[in-house]
């Protein structure tokens, strides 16, 4: 019978075989001294970080603080916080004058003023996704903006404003990973990725930004066990009682807004029963929906993974070359 406990690890069992595996990977396969990890105070930056010190120890991980215009105060906070406790050098890199110097703000902004003409960089935004749970939900985003007097709106965002918005705010992402391998190629180090299972299968990364790493240790874990495994690995509980957040945008923003059908705890079941091929009536009251909902997101799962192929996919070749 479908339960919450299909999630359920023998955390401390899971902590070793992942670190025993990582050392291998890092130290044998990528004959690498160390891992570098951008730490942003988020859960799943600060398991991998604190499985990464778990396998090779503390003096051979590296975190990178990596702030920009819009970036939360609490994000560095609780990222140096996280560090303290583990114990592991780190180095701040504002990427913000980077992004600058490519135009990112400046195409933000474009982007914004096609949707609101009066619109300044003195307005705050954030873009969400209607809700599923109500109907089959449209492939269009939203944009609310909160104006310097506080009034906020909630606009359609066309295709041409979204994606350049996207596009533009991609950079982060892709600054961000640049600044990485710098430091990887620097001290020799491995460079971690951190997206958990939910956000690997689904896409919920940018191609050759977040989702460029030598190394994934939690790719294979929900969530819902990336929280537990916090727990476990020790990771402070103020990092384990934040919400999660893409800390993107200048309004603060749910992953759940911008992308996910439901919150992650709900999302974890749906995709595990999803590809265990559970019925939607036996998912339904354990996730407390309808099974017309659950329905809803397992047709929301299967869009983002054709979606998610291309995030995936390797450079194609007209023909197959031998690289060794």
């Amino acid at each position: 019978m479908f339960s919450r406990d299909v999630l359920n690890l023998d955390l401390k069992a899971e902590a070793e075989k992942i670190a025993g595996i990582l050392k291998k990977q890092v130290m044998g396969d990528l004959r690498k001294k160390g891992i570098v990890v951008g730490l942003s105070g988020g859960i799943d930056s600060s398991v991998t970080a604190a499985l990464a010190v778990k396998a090779l120890g503390k003096d051979k991980v590296y975190g990178l603080f990596m702030p920009e215009k819009v970036s939360s105060d609490e994000s560095e906070t609780l990222g140096r916080e996280l560090a303290k406790v583990l114990g592991i050098r780190t180095e701040k890199c504002d990427i913000a004058p980077a992004l600058e110097g490519l135009g990112c703000y400046r195409a933000q902004d474009e982007a914004m003023k096609a949707v609101f003409p009066d619109y300044t960089s003195a307005w705050k935004y954030k873009i969400v996704l209607p809700s599923i749970l109500k109907s089959d939900r449209l492939n269009f985003y939203q944009v609310t903006v909160k104006k310097p007097d506080g009034s906020m709106v909630t606009e359609r965002l066309p295709l041409d404003p979204y994606l350049k918005l996207v596009a533009a705010t991609n950079y982060k992402q892709r600054v961000r990973k640049m600044t990485e391998y710098y430091h990887g190629d620097r001290l020799n180090y491995a460079v971690a990725g951190t997206p958990n299972r939910l956000e690997y299968d689904q896409g919920f990364f940018v191609k050759q930004g977040d989702g460029a790493a030598d190394v994934k240790p939690i790719a294979h874990l929900y969530k819902t066990q990336v929280f537990a495994m916090a727990k476990e690995l020790g990771v402070p509980e103020s990092i384990r009682r934040r919400p999660p957040t893409t800390d993107t945008y200048s309004l603060a923003q749910s992953q759940e807004e911008f992308y996910f059908a439901l919150p992650y705890e709900l999302m974890d079941l749906c995709l595990y029963a999803y590809d265990h091929q559970v019925k939607p009536e036996e998912v339904a009251p354990v996730v407390k929906l309808t099974a017309e909902q659950v329905e809803r997101v397992y047709r929301d799962i299967e869009s983002k993974r054709r979606y998610a192929h291309y995030l995936h996919a390797p450079p194609m070749l007209i023909e197959p070359v031998k690289a060794y």
